[in-house]
């Protein structure tokens, strides 16, 4: 069985996809076996809490400095003997501490198709607004494995969504959420959670 760390820092909506997708059995051989929020009282821990998983916050502010964080970070991570870490809208950069100690065994969801609209910078509703700004016919999403770079790691899937006549960023993140982000984390941890990704 996967054990699964899902780490969260707003709505939690891939976080509620992942919870509804094992709940169904679209995702097998994985559970999760905590969920880490670096923001106080966030959508996303209300969502662990009625699906009785086990949820906490560490976040940034309740630490003297950075590296305190990124330690609290980490044994909080490590308490729980997970085999792979999940960022579902996580808005921190992962310590190089975590990257390495969890190598090649932390995935990230990103709201476009990678290379375009990513790295320092392109985060949620600003990588919609870059898509339209620049005129892209077809977005997306992309889960990739985490390296040190930002959104740099090898890409394990991505599917395309189209933009739509009259899309604003809020409109367009919706679609892409729908219609990809939900779809391919979930699949990806199980692939994972199935050896399916070497």
């Amino acid at each position: 069985m996967l054990r699964i760390a899902v780490l969260v820092s707003g709505g939690g909506t891939n976080l509620q996809a992942i919870i509804d997708r094992i709940a169904d059995r679209t995702i097998t051989n994985a559970e999760i076996a905590v969920v880490i929020s670096n923001n106080h009282g966030v959508k996303a821990l209300e969502r662990a809490k009625q699906a009785d998983l086990p949820a906490c916050c560490v976040s940034p502010k309740d630490y003297d400095d950075r590296a305190a964080f990124n330690r609290a970070l980490l044994e909080t991570i490590d308490a729980y003997a997970v085999d792979l870490i999940v960022l579902a809208g996580f808005l921190v950069v992962i310590p190089e501490e975590i990257i390495d100690r969890y190598e090649n065994r932390i995935i990230n969801i990103h709201p476009s198709l990678i290379p375009s609209f990513c790295g320092t910078g392109y985060y949620g509703l600003k990588v919609h607004e870059a898509a339209l700004k620049r005129g892209v016919k077809i977005t997306g999403a992309t889960v990739h494995f985490v390296d040190k770079g930002t959104d740099t790691g090898p890409i394990l899937l991505q599917k395309a969504v189209p933009v739509e006549d009259g899309d604003t960023p809020e409109s367009l993140q919706r679609r892409v959420m729908e219609q990809a982000e939900w779809q391919i984390l979930p699949q990806a941890i199980d692939m994972i959670a199935n050896g399916r990704v070497r």
